[in-house]
């Protein structure tokens, strides 16, 4: 049995979930996203790939979706009016609650499915976190693994489509495409960095930046050529590796691992 948490009546919830669930928390963000995009780039494409992502093995693992986290962490877009951010601290405590929460049910695992990159450093050292407060095993998946963290970018971008450039913008042209201003769309990538060897996105020396340290707009990327239907392979080859890596995550567990004591 799988699906949203928030459907059960909650006394079917002892029933549903147990040792073998496996918990979903979709997390995005409210935050500018250049001239083109709506500012609810990362909480549709959080809530749209975790859906997907519950039709696609919701069959064979026994998966439960809880409601889509919208706001987070985005301080580096703070800049820009209309950009919703908690800090680092808030937001740390509150997936600490929800963990208690998800412990509570029974259930073991616990995947962050993260869809804001800024979100990335303070999702890894989460995972221990609740991995040591609540004993869950802990997990971070992404959409796309950021290309600030390693992930990949597309050639024309130098590697550093990071933020509503061709990738982010075609899935979300897939997603909704009446919310998409593609006369509005423009190139901003950083040639300048593109030399670098270690101080670049993606690289070994990681350097704290806002985007408005790329320029006025707020984009880093070229979504000039993004289109739908590149936005669909993206959709549907995103939905089947986190289908693998679910699958594997409902098998994963620590070989004799010995309880956590309690904080003190």
């Amino acid at each position: 049995m799988s699906g949203r948490l928030a459907d059960l009546a909650g006394p079917a919830v002892a029933e549903a979930l147990g040792p073998d669930s496996v918990v979903v928390q979709p997390i995005g963000a409210i935050e500018q996203h250049g001239p083109h995009l709506p500012m609810s780039v990362d909480a549709v494409i959080a809530d749209e790939v975790a859906s997907a992502l519950l039709a696609a093995v919701g069959a064979d693992v026994d998966l439960w979706l809880l409601p889509t986290l919208s706001v987070s962490r985005s301080d580096e877009h703070v800049w820009s009016p209309g950009t919703l951010s908690i800090s680092g601290d808030t937001l740390g405590r509150v997936l600490d609650d929800l963990a208690g929460c998800v412990a509570a049910t029974g259930a073991r695992r616990l995947v962050f499915l993260n869809g804001h990159g800024g979100n990335s450093s303070l999702l890894t050292t989460a995972c221990r976190d609740v991995r040591l407060a609540h004993g869950l095993l802990a997990f971070l998946v992404h959409p796309f693994v950021p290309p600030a963290a390693g992930g990949p970018s597309t050639e024309e971008e130098s590697g550093f489509g990071i933020h509503g450039g061709l990738h982010e913008t075609a899935l979300f042209a897939h997603l909704r495409p009446d919310e998409v201003d593609m006369g509005m769309a423009l190139r901003n990538v950083p040639e300048w960095m593109a030399d670098n060897r270690w101080v670049r996105f993606g690289g070994p020396v990681q350097f704290g930046w806002t985007s408005r340290d790329f320029g006025p707009d707020g984009l880093i990327g070229d979504p000039t050529g993004a289109t739908p239907e590149l936005g669909r392979e993206l959709f549907d080859e995103v939905v089947a590796t986190l289908a693998g890596q679910v699958r594997e995550i409902a098998d994963f567990d620590f070989p004799d691992a010995e309880p956590n004591p309690p904080r003190v």
